[in-house]
């Protein structure tokens, strides 16, 4: 049966040149176009990207709520496949959207597992943790919201569907990669988040055993051998690196008034 819902694939980029090419293939012949918004790369991200029928758009960063939703406004189309350059449609997930589209879907946004991959890993591991966001959706019902840091999507008071394939989450070239990708984001929620300085240090003593325990134990880490061990003491030191981040921030805008 031929498609009869048109849809756009969404890609936010920068200096992903090596990892964007397999995302973009991932979704040829599932989706009517791909628009990619880079916002500045110094690599082949735009030629790759092109060279597989991508149109790709510049637009400096603004945060990934509002880059999210520029490359909403650019789509052709009202329903949006909403995918990071890291992330790898899988066959099941494709068969799954490819069907669904086939007839006007009957609610309005649709969500999916997002598995994530250790670096240099070709699969997640067993037990993987993922995320299940909101990714699949028609922009003239739900958005992305506005958040500089956080990208998801306000469903507001719609039933949101749930797909039962995948995606593959290649977040990470290397441990290396993830500590300077989670250093960076703490950063960032340490410019927006606000908590009481005394709650924060009570809380210190305590964040990086926590964390660790909840990524290694609860989140299953530990089926991941060594990599498991490594991923959970990164979580841990990132959020306690936050933490740290938070107050040295609250230290410095009282040092200005």
């Amino acid at each position: 049966m031929p498609r009869h819902v048109p849809l756009s694939c969404c890609i936010i980029a920068r200096n992903e040149g090596d990892r964007i090419g397999e995302c973009i293939r991932a979704v040829q012949g599932l989706v009517d176009e791909v628009v990619v918004i880079d916002s500045g790369s110094t690599d082949d991200t735009v030629s790759v990207a092109e060279g597989l029928g991508a149109r790709v758009i510049h637009h400096d960063w603004p945060g990934y709520g509002p880059q999210k939703r520029y490359s909403e406004d650019c789509a052709s189309y009202d329903w949006i496949l909403n995918l990071d350059a890291d992330e790898v449609v899988t066959p099941a997930l494709f068969a799954e959207i490819k069907a669904l589209m086939a007839t006007q879907p009957k609610l309005s946004a649709y969500r999916f597992r997002i598995k994530n991959v250790y670096p240099g890993k070709a699969k997640p591991r067993l037990w993987a943790d993922y995320h299940n966001y909101v990714r699949l959706y028609d922009r003239r019902i739900v958005r992305f919201r506005e958040s500089l840091v956080h990208d998801t999507v306000d469903t507001k008071n719609e039933t949101v569907g749930q797909l039962n394939g995948a995606v593959m989450h290649f977040s990470a070239r290397s441990y290396e990669h993830i500590r300077a990708k989670l250093d960076s984001y703490t950063n960032l929620q340490a410019k927006v988040l606000k908590k009481p300085a005394w709650a924060i240090r009570l809380r210190l003593p305590f964040e990086y055993p926590f964390v660790f325990l909840r990524y290694y134990l609860f989140r299953a880490h530990f089926t991941g051998g060594w990599d498991g061990l490594y991923s959970s003491h990164l979580a841990a030191e990132a959020r306690w690196n936050r933490l740290r981040k938070i107050l040295s921030a609250q230290k410095a805008q009282k040092a200005v008034h």
